[in-house]
């Protein structure tokens, strides 16, 4: 969905990731149809004791029980996904992940999406005996609503949630976060920087390749991609205060927020992923994150039409 990666150049950017201080790797069974998970277990081969391993499951690409979600088509043809987090298919899921990932245990293992075809219950049941049997050791979700996160926790201890999050994407700040803050659950937050775009990087001209999603979002329409950028400019003095960039300051004000645990950042190669760390060491002042709460009050984004 991101107009393609270079198995080496994920490789390194996972080999930079861990020596510059990362402590997680977040992937998913559905990324790639297993293939992103085959190239996480070849990059942590001799270095799993150093990293914790994140997946997902619960999105099936290769049956066709439970609610039909999307269908996606690349140059292997068209792909028709299920959410199925049905107890029989999560136990299947499992083994398929554990044997791709080369490793006998998962570290945090999500319920990538709420399946409406299948009780909470039943899915974190699954979850239960997983955890039992040591295969996984703690039990995630991911785009769940409050409401769905409180079903789960009254079968489970639930350690985290996973939304997406960003400056410019902050429903969660509304009842999730509340919510996950009050009953000590982790929020591991994906596309802080929405897809790129809080880099400054994209001009309002931008173009997409075949098969990158972001073209057709709403945040990437040319007048938002210029709203955005006129509020960057806003902020950069601050980011040059740190001797850092965009990305580095957007990365850092989004862990600064209260009740997010980490961010989750994607990164197409070891360089990417080296700048990215950096973030980590920025520590922001009240003033500074005043300041730019106070400019992000301002920014107003256009409906796609």
């Amino acid at each position: 969905m991101w107009g393609g990666a270079e198995e080496k150049d994920a490789i390194e950017a996972i080999h930079a990731s861990i020596d510059g201080g990362a402590t997680s790797i977040d992937t998913a069974a559905v990324y790639g149809y297993g293939r992103s998970e085959e190239i996480v277990a070849r990059a942590v081969s001799g270095r799993r004791d150093k990293v914790q391993l994140l997946t997902k499951y619960g999105l099936r690409w290769d049956a066709t029980e439970g609610e039909h979600f999307f269908d996606w088509s690349d140059e292997q043809g068209t792909r028709h996904i299920y959410r199925n987090a049905r107890k029989k298919s999560i136990i299947a899921e499992c083994e398929a992940s554990l044997r791709r990932l080369n490793t006998d245990y998962i570290d945090l293992y999500q319920c990538h999406w709420r399946d409406p075809s299948t009780l909470v219950e039943e899915t974190m049941e699954a979850m239960n005996e997983l955890v039992a049997q040591g295969k996984v050791r703690a039990v995630g979700v991911s785009n769940f609503c409050a409401d769905d996160i409180a079903a789960a926790g009254k079968v489970t201890r639930v350690a985290s949630n996973q939304p997406p999050y960003s400056m410019v994407l902050r429903d969660i700040e509304k009842d999730i976060v509340p919510y996950c803050l009050a009953h000590k659950i982790s929020l591991l937050v994906y596309s802080p920087l929405q897809r790129g775009l809080l880099t400054g990087k994209f001009k309002p001209d931008a173009v997409f390749k075949d098969g990158d999603h972001r073209g057709k979002q709403s945040h990437f329409q040319p007048e938002n991609i210029k709203r955005t950028n006129a509020f960057l400019e806003r902020i950069k003095p601050i980011a040059e205060d740190h001797g850092a960039t965009l990305g580095q300051l957007v990365i850092a004000w989004t862990i600064a927020q209260p009740g997010i645990t980490a961010a989750i950042v994607g990164a197409r190669d070891a360089a990417q992923t080296v700048e990215n760390l950096k973030a980590a060491s920025i520590e922001l002042s009240a003033t500074e994150l005043a300041t730019i709460n106070r400019e992000l009050e301002t920014l107003t984004l256009v409906a796609a039409s």
